[in-house]
């Protein structure tokens, strides 16, 4: 689920298969309207795709003009990433 507080969207319950695609256009939407900061620290559970989902949702900062930034990201997306190699291509603030 995604909910924007103020100047950041807070992402919270999974990032898995099953969500992916409400959680990308979720995002998309919220960087549209507002910001592009999302605080990762609820999220409660997570598998390869909720990568696809965070580099969607940097095409989608990009398109409009902004840089996507990750707080409080778990160590979970942080070990997926490290796994697939792309660690360094997550915006981390």
């Amino acid at each position: 689920m995604i909910r924007v507080a103020g100047d950041c969207v807070e992402v919270s319950g999974p990032m898995t298969m099953s969500d992916a695609a409400a959680l990308l256009a979720e995002g998309e939407a919220a960087i549209a309207s507002s910001t592009a900061s999302f605080d990762l620290a609820a999220v409660t559970e997570m598998d390869s795709s909720c990568l696809a989902v965070i580099f969607g949702w940097m095409r989608a900062a990009q398109a409009g003009g902004k840089s996507l930034r990750l707080l409080n990201p778990p160590q979970n997306l942080l070990s997926l990433a490290a796994v697939y190699d792309v660690a360094d291509l997550l915006p981390q603030s």
